[in-house]
């Protein structure tokens, strides 16, 4: 059954965890489609894990159109969640809707994400407005990962928790159906969880969140740049694909591959001829 914003609506409701991975390409959401999670976030992330970016703010709309057009041909019953990249709405509400509005025409995203509190609660109610359902980000919000001065975890002082509790309201408030939370202290998560109406989603915020989401590639070990606290490795992939390309490479040079079940025969008699 295709996941909406009412059956997530419902999820939390009926207290059923929801469930959120990255994916960038076809083949990879097609494979998280079949296993059934609920949610598939073409993440800004992309910068990092699929082109080598120090950070998320150099990815652009052209990008996440690119990548978010491909998951969206492999997910058939999985919600597909586009980020906004930075610059894309913190400009204007024009630009904000606008651009929202490209990621669901030419990526065919069924939701958009965009990072920030109190600061895009305008921009979330506009793109609401237009139709375009929203999932905020608050917390640790990559894209401001100049401001913060590095990946920190947030809201651990009284001030910056009540920040984030005000975040939390006013992007509800706003439309969002959905919020991440992400970076934060997880009694805190649950707090806010507890105060919303609308399904919370934590990476790093605990597990009282109403679901989680992590990056496909740090969950199956395939990206060792940088791992949070908060990843686990649920598979070693990355050490299976290694050992696999090693193994081709031995093929190859042995001439193990190919062997005569990967080639395609022809009649003698007409190489006799060609001789």
């Amino acid at each position: 059954m295709k996941n909406t914003v009412l059956t997530l609506q419902q999820a939390k409701i009926e207290k059923k965890k929801i469930t959120m991975l990255t994916a960038y390409d076809y083949s990879t959401a097609h494979l998280i489609d079949e296993a059934g999670v609920n949610m598939i976030l073409v993440g800004d992330s992309l910068g990092n894990v699929m082109l080598g970016y120090e950070d998320t703010v150099s990815v652009t709309m052209e990008d996440m159109i690119h990548h978010g057009a491909a998951v969206a041909r492999g997910a058939k019953n999985a919600m597909v969640v586009v980020d906004m990249p930075f610059m894309s709405y913190q400009t204007s509400v024009y630009d904000a809707v606008v651009n929202a509005g490209r990621l669901m025409k030419e990526a065919r995203a069924n939701a958009v994400k965009l990072e920030g509190g109190t600061e895009v609660a305008e921009q979330i109610r506009s793109i609401v407005a237009a139709g375009i359902p929203v999932v905020a980000h608050i917390g640790l919000t990559p894209q401001s990962v100049n401001v913060f001065g590095g990946h920190k975890v947030q809201g651990k002082t009284e001030a910056a928790a009540r920040k984030l509790l005000a975040d939390a309201a006013a992007v509800e408030s706003a439309g969002a159906f959905a919020v991440v939370i992400e970076g934060v202290p997880a009694k805190l998560a649950e707090l806010i969880t507890q105060r919303l109406s609308v399904p919370t989603i934590g990476i790093g915020a605990g597990a009282a969140c109403d679901g989680q989401v992590l990056v496909y590639q740090d969950m199956l070990g395939m990206y060792a740049d940088f791992t949070p606290k908060f990843v686990k490795k649920f598979a070693n992939v990355g050490e299976v694909m290694k050992a696999a390309f090693a193994r081709y490479i031995e093929e190859v040079g042995s001439g193990a591959f190919p062997s005569e079940e990967h080639c395609y025969a022809i009649d003698s008699e007409i190489i006799e001829k060609l001789r």
